[in-house]
Parts: C-alpha cells; structure tokens; sequence
C-alpha cells in the first residue's frame, strides 16, 4: 500500500501537459503559457522622459538656480521639436521621445514659470529623469519563459510587444461521475435513505477552481449496464473522476468495470485516512481517479491526487501544496498505523501559526471540512500528538494568511 507521497509521484510520473491552444490576451489570464515569449524589438523603443518637464543640457545647470529660454513643446507621441541648443530648454511629456543635445530632464515641479524662458531651482545630474532606449528589453530577451502562470504583469509585457493571441496550454476537460442507487439529483427532494449527490459538484466545483473545465456526467446505477455505459462516456474525456463503488462491498463495481473496458490500475488503497480507499488507473492517455464516496473523503483526496495531476497536465510547474511548520493547539488522538489528516483551522498568531480542529473528525461530518481551511498530518505510527506539538500542516484555502517559510 503507498503511502499518499508515493501514490501521488505514480499519478504525477503518468501524466503529463495537454496540447497547445491559442487564446485572447484576457482568456489567457490564470493560464500557463506554452511558448517563449522572445521580444521581437527592444523595449523602450527609443529614448524618452520619465516625468513631465523640461528636457535640458546638464552643463546649462551647473549653477542652480538658471534661466532657460524655452524653445519648443514635445508631448507625449510627438516628435522631438529640433536639438536643445546651449542655453535652451524644451517643455516636455512623459513618454515624450527625448531631443538629440538633452542629456537631463527636470521635472516640472523643480521649476518656476518665467514665460518664455523657465527657472530651474534643483541640481541637475547627467541621465536625470530618462528611460533609454532598450534599457528594459532588448530585442531577442526571453521575457516571459514558458510555463509562466499569466497575471496582470504577463499581460502588460505580451501587450507591450502585440500579442493579442496567447499560446497557452489547454484546459483539461474532466468528466465526473457519481455512482450509487441511493443518490438523488440536486433539486430532487430526498427520502429516508437516498443522499443528494452533492459529491458532483464539489468535484466539479474543485475543478473549475483548478482552471479544468468538469463535465458532469450522472450517476451510474448499482449494476454492470449502468456502469460500463457511464464509465465508457467519462473515458472520452482528458480525465475522469468517479465517486463511491472503490471499496470491496458487492455493489463496489468501479474497478472490476474499468478493468474491464481496458484500464490498468495502478495501485488501490492508499496509507492514509480518511481517503484510505482511493484507486488510479489509466485508459490510455487518460488517468481515471476513483476516489471513496463519503464527502469528506472525496474532497481530501481531490486535493492530494487529482488537484496537482491537473495543474500538471494544464502546464503548471508547481503543482503540489506544501506543508508547513505549526503549532497543534489541541491534543490529537489516533489510532497508530496510519497517516491521519486532522481537519485545522489555522491562524496567525504571535508571528507563528497555529491549528485548532475545525470540529468532529468522523468522516461524515462535512461541517467539519466548511470550518477547516488546512489539514494537520498526524505521523502513522502516533498515538497521541500533544497540545503544543510542532506539525506539518497543508494550507487548502488561500485567504490563509502565510507566513515567511
């Protein structure tokens, strides 16, 4: 049996990035780009002033202050209006492209209007005030890498250089499917005994988060039939995800079905708890994640398996939450044998941070997994993990407030 460290290598060793799609500039924000961005000309593309003011001649202002005769006006995509001759000064925007003969610019607020001419009051130094030509790109840089996440500043520098087409890596599309005869679908009142499937759209819900596109695709009844025609759909999907039928009870028929359509399993059982009863396979170029069907379970083992397996297939480089350093505020009680997950909620205190249990432990208490944002590992062989014990702790929201690791 693997433990969820070796489980998650097997699923990350097994896939890999989907292909390359183009996109609109704004439909790739929060994608991974799949191509060097080379600059294809240097960037600024010419000298040019940092500030409004005056573009002047640095030997004009070894005294300050000095009276210079204004000789022209550039504003910003203008032209340059001619030299700055001994003596002269001209009027100029920011992004303005600087004159030939302008060595400095003042800005305007070190300066005093005198009409024609302009007073400047500050000393002024060689370069002052001027962005020069290729100082921030120059034509060939690499200057947005493959497999960067696109935000705000990624945008602006595909922008700068024309790139209202993105290549990025494609979404994984993921078909999830429940299984079950006791669930019931969201909007169906339920009765004694059936269950909403409220496990299809945390699922889906955790994919969208992901930047995956989830297809819902049902329920498979408790029967081979049900199963083969439900599983064969999910299997035309980049990735498919079932919920419950993973254990070994009569009605378990997950494995033996997908067996069954030609995929190889690649371990069931993980050392872990809760989520013990997780199964990975692959059909092909497709990996299938059969996760256990109580809600809690379902959620946890998203994050540790099929999360970073989609963010690897979407072209992400970092694809797995670290653990971090906390401290355990509550005694923690197990039984020795397996790798425990207590569902925490951490804060920030004293410069540290610290986990409290977010509530009952039992599986099915979803409560529990609302009030959590991480989760506390409690090592296989403890029985008792003291209060006050330092833990390695997985941040799963992130409003958490993060400390310096």
């Amino acid at each position: 049996m693997p433990s969820f460290t070796e489980a998650r290598s097997i699923i990350l060793d097994r896939v890999a990035p989907l292909g390359v799609e183009r996109v609109g500039i704004l439909e790739a924000v929060g994608r991974v780009l799949a191509e060097n961005l080379i600059a294809p000309w240097e960037m600024p593309l010419c000298d040019n002033s940092a500030m409004d003011g005056f573009a002047v001649r640095a030997d004009d202002c070894g005294e300050t202050p000095v009276s210079l005769k204004v000789t022209g006006y550039i504003p910003a995509g203008g032209r340059p209006a001619g030299p700055v001759e001994p003596g002269c000064a001209i009027r100029i925007m920011t992004g303005a492209p600087v004159p030939s003969g302008c060595d400095a610019v003042v800005p305007v607020e070190e300066t005093e209007d005198e009409g024609d001419a302009v007073r400047i009051m500050a000393t002024v130094a060689r370069r002052q005030h001027i962005r020069f030509k290729g100082e921030d790109v120059a034509t060939g840089d690499i200057v947005v890498p493959r497999g960067t996440l696109l935000q705000p500043p990624e945008i602006s520098m595909l922008a700068s250089f024309g790139k209202a087409l993105v290549p990025v890596f494609r979404k994984a599309r993921v078909a999830i499917l429940s299984t079950g005869d006791e669930l019931v679908e969201l909007g169906e009142s339920p009765a004694p005994g059936t269950i909403i499937n409220s496990n299809a759209l945390s699922l889906a819900a955790a994919v969208r988060q992901c930047g995956a596109e989830p297809v819902i695709i049902g329920i498979a009844r408790d029967n081979r039939e049900s199963h083969r025609e439900k599983l064969a759909e999910g299997l035309k999907a980049d990735v498919l995800i079932t919920s419950a039928g993973v254990s070994a009870g009569d009605r378990d028929l997950v494995r033996d079905v997908l067996a069954e359509l030609g995929a190889e399993q690649l371990f069931w059982k993980v050392d872990m708890k809760p989520g013990g009863p997780t199964a990975f396979s692959m059909h092909g170029p497709v990996p299938v994640f059969s996760l256990p069907g109580n809600p809690v379970s379902t959620m946890i083992t998203f994050e540790f398996f099929v999360r970073p397996a989609l963010l690897r297939m979407m072209g992400h480089s970092r694809v797995v939450r670290p653990f971090v350093k906390a401290t355990l505020l509550e005694e923690a009680r197990k039984k020795p044998g397996k790798v425990n997950f207590l569902r925490v909620q951490a804060t920030e205190r004293d410069g540290r941070l610290v986990a409290s249990t977010a509530g009952e432990q039992h599986t099915g208490i979803l409560r529990t997994m609302v009030n959590a944002n991480a989760l506390v590992l409690l090592p296989r062989e403890a029985s008792v993990v003291p209060a006050g014990s330092e833990v390695e702790m997985m941040i799963l929201r992130d409003d958490v407030t993060m400390l310096e690791r």
